[in-house]
């Protein structure tokens, strides 16, 4: 299932209606009047914004990928580098932000390139952690393709360390999930880290 807004998504009525109260009782628990002017429709607006930004539970691995798998002989290491990635914290509801770098080598098949950013935005709109999300990725393009080997590091800010308990503004977290060959041949492995961590930071 193909969502390009967040006014594409049908959201059930029951589960909107449901969804609504719940927010207008928290802005009331918050000490707001959720009747006032500026207030009046943050329910409906918070209703699609967490339909939109947890989409990822109406994707399966299916869908992400469709059509986008072709045969082919290519034996060398492919990666799409710099993913742009947005997520849930799913302790504390907060945002965290980064970017994935995703490789494989294949085994007879490969994924079309623009699948690898659908595969990881399918789990990133979930609420996550990110050790499993990498994990998630990394799993996801064994099933798809059954490659030789896969690596994805991801570089991501929590906003639930930026804005409270240890706020620390400039903290990155890193994590890495290595398949197969990333994970059992040392040359593989630290040619994939050097590419994944080459040029630019996270958000330069």
């Amino acid at each position: 299932m193909a969502i390009e807004s967040e006014f594409e998504l049908e959201i059930d009525e029951r589960r909107r209606a449901e969804y609504e109260t719940l927010v207008r009782r928290q802005l009331e628990l918050l000490g707001e009047d959720p009747s006032r002017v500026g207030l009046a429709r943050t329910p409906l607006r918070v209703t699609r914004s967490m339909a939109w930004l947890t989409r990822g539970y109406e994707i399966d691995l299916k869908d992400a990928v469709g059509e986008g798998v072709f045969p082919d002989e290519h034996d060398n290491m492919i990666m799409v580098r710099d993913i742009e990635l947005y997520s849930l914290c799913e302790h504390h509801l907060l945002p965290f932000f980064g970017k994935a770098h995703v490789a494989y080598i294949p085994n007879g098949r490969i994924l079309g390139l623009s699948k690898v950013p659908r595969i990881v935005d399918m789990f990133a709109r979930r609420l996550q952690v990110q050790e499993r999300l990498t994990s998630e990725i990394a799993e996801a393009i064994e099933d798809s393709v059954h490659p030789l080997g896969v690596g994805v590091v991801i570089e991501a800010s929590h906003l639930c360390m930026m804005m409270r308990g240890v706020e620390k503004q400039n903290s990155m977290t890193i994590t890495s999930a290595l398949l197969g060959s990333f994970r059992e041949d040392g040359k593989t492995r630290d040619e994939f880290l050097r590419l994944a961590h080459a040029g630019h930071s996270t958000h330069g």
